[in-house]
């Protein structure tokens, strides 16, 4: 005979936001990204207003990018911008057990991988306009592949010869396939 599950209730309130900007649904959806599967509204709001709770510290989520971007807002406005976020259909909650988790949708995660392959590219940039010769390309494994392919079909598109150095460095780090993709890449730039 099975237990009933007590699940832990919630209720979305977007309070009086009736539009929310481009820049404020983008940086919901990119501090999601690391509490995607993970975490609820609760902690996704601490991440957005800069908590200096432990628990984030020690999941490393005070290093991720839009981390005290809505410091100067109370928790539950921030909560309302991410149940207002919710009630658009960018991120849906889905029970795992007990808990309320956060998860992208299929207009989230578009959005979210925009975003990711937006800042990637920035990165590159910065990396040619430092000069160095060596390129730590590391932080690129275990992405997300359906993203990386679509971040490399981007570069192909731009026909940047720039961005050759660079996959040649991410070329010799990352897995099989993506090497390949790679490599597919660079022949094409070299046209």
């Amino acid at each position: 005979m099975s237990r009933k599950v007590n699940r832990v209730p919630y209720r979305l309130d977007s309070g009086n936001i009736s539009d929310l900007s481009p820049e404020d649904i983008k940086k919901i959806i990119r501090a999601a990204d690391s509490v995607v599967a993970r975490g609820g509204r609760d902690l996704l709001a601490k991440i957005l207003k800069g908590s200096r709770e432990k628990k984030l510290f020690k999941l490393g989520l005070d290093k991720e990018p839009f981390y005290g971007c809505f410091r100067d807002l109370t928790i539950k406005q921030i909560k309302e911008k991410i149940d207002w976020v919710i009630l658009h259909r960018y991120l849906v909650i889905e029970y795992d057990y007990r808990l309320p988790l956060i998860y992208y949708t299929q207009k989230g995660w578009k959005l979210a991988k925009e975003i990711v392959m937006e800042e990637i590219i920035g990165e590159f940039d910065e990396m040619l306009e430092s000069g160095t010769e060596y390129y730590n390309m590391r932080f690129l494994m275990d992405k997300n592949r359906e993203m990386i392919f679509e971040l490399l079909d981007r570069i192909k598109e731009s026909k940047s010869r720039k961005y050759i150095p660079l996959l040649e460095a991410w070329a010799k780090v990352d897995y099989k396939k993506v090497r390949q993709r790679i490599w597919q890449v660079i022949e094409e730039l070299r046209k």
